[in-house]
């Protein structure tokens, strides 16, 4: 049985490009959200396995809405995707609950190594 994902970025092209990556290594892509308050909603929703999250969005950030999502399911994994330079971010974003991180500009092999630790 295939993963569940859901994807959140506030960029489109950003979401295409992980759904893409995911997709063709046999992971089923069940949401898409452009902010945290809505990624919030569609977890709660869906119930995905994993979640991508971008850090900086509009409405409301990717660490707040993993701070809401943990609070909602303790053991969501949860993976941060993150600008080079963003590092006390990313600290904050593990202590919220966090699993993991990946960076941007994104490399396909690494993104699914870390998912699969994350998952694993």
């Amino acid at each position: 049985m295939s993963k569940r994902v859901l994807i959140c970025d506030d960029a489109v092209v950003m979401r295409m490009m992980i759904k893409g990556i995911l997709s063709k290594s046999g992971f089923e892509v069940v949401g898409e959200a452009q902010n945290g308050a809505e990624a919030v909603d569609k977890y709660k929703e869906l119930g995905p396995d994993l979640v991508t999250m971008d850090m900086v969005m509009p409405e409301m950030d990717g660490i707040t809405a993993v701070r809401q999502i943990i609070s909602h399911d303790p053991d969501a994994k949860i993976i941060m995707c993150t600008s080079m330079g963003q590092q006390a971010l990313v600290v904050e974003a593990i202590q919220a609950g966090a699993k993991s991180f990946i960076t941007k500009p994104f490399q396909p092999p690494k993104i699914l190594e870390t998912i699969n630790k994350v998952l694993a």
